[in-house]
């Protein structure tokens, strides 16, 4: 049975940690005004990622520390919510995993728990929102984590696989043994890999196959050129994660 999350047909666009217009100023990824964005050129899930404040809120932001995106050296965890509100004041400012889910109704969240502390406090921050969030880590005991706070909470968000998970599919895939591949794919609603890992191919015809076969959707991370994009989506992969959005629009639309 298919997720809420993914209720609609592919392909789909996932505006990786929302979407900063190229000739924007004062606008920084995983901000208010980046997801805004997002919904404004039209998009319908967002990719973001979410660490927990010196409060114990669930804020959206990628690093582990503040100094990449405004110049403060300080882990996101040592920093409360105030500090981190002036702090973003003029980077398009703050938003929390609640603020997203209320202030953007209609848009749906693709989760990554960056953070051990996060895991329990995101399941529950999501739980009344399941039908719009799928909830991922690199970190698969995070993610499962994550997902049982939510069930305690009597909610099932979507859910891809970790890195772990992500190796077990590759391999199992590789045996040729529907068995071990089935099971590798069990209880998962979406892949989300990069096309490759290394020397590794990660997305492969078979994996899309098998995927597909299992009823889990392959997203691709993250894709920006053009070519790239109509490649993939060739190929027969049912998401892009992009931070180039408005151009995955333009594709889509069958625009040159």
């Amino acid at each position: 049975m298919t997720h809420p999350f993914l209720s609609d047909p592919p392909p789909r666009i996932l505006a990786h940690r929302g979407f900063v217009p190229a000739d924007a100023e004062g606008i920084v990824e995983n901000s208010f005004a980046a997801v805004a964005a997002a919904h404004a050129l039209g998009i319908g899930i967002v990719e973001s990622d979410c660490h927990l404040s010196a409060d114990g809120t669930v804020i959206l932001f990628h690093d582990v520390d503040l100094s990449r995106v405004t110049g403060d050296p300080r882990r996101v965890s040592e920093v409360g919510d105030r500090e981190l509100e002036d702090l973003m004041s003029e980077r398009g400012g703050l938003i929390t995993l609640v603020q997203a889910l209320d202030a953007f109704p209609t848009l749906r969240f693709n989760l990554d728990v960056k953070a051990d502390a996060a895991a329990e406090a995101v399941g529950r921050t999501v739980a009344p929102f399941a039908d719009r969030v799928l909830v991922t880590s690199f970190d698969d005991g995070r993610r499962r984590r994550a997902l049982a706070a939510a069930a305690e909470a009597g909610a099932t968000p979507a859910t891809s696989a970790g890195s772990v998970r992500t190796a077990a599919i590759v391999a199992a895939v590789a045996t040729r043994l529907p068995v071990l591949i089935r099971r590798a794919f069990r209880g998962l609603d979406a892949l989300q890999v990069p096309e490759r890992r290394g020397p590794l191919r990660v997305v492969t015809p078979a994996v899309i196959r098998w995927a597909h076969r299992c009823g889990v959707e392959v997203h691709v991370w993250t894709v920006n050129d053009a070519a790239d994009m109509r490649r993939l989506l060739a190929a027969g992969v049912d998401g892009i994660v992009t931070d180039r959005a408005d151009r995955a629009l333009h594709i889509l639309s069958g625009r040159p």
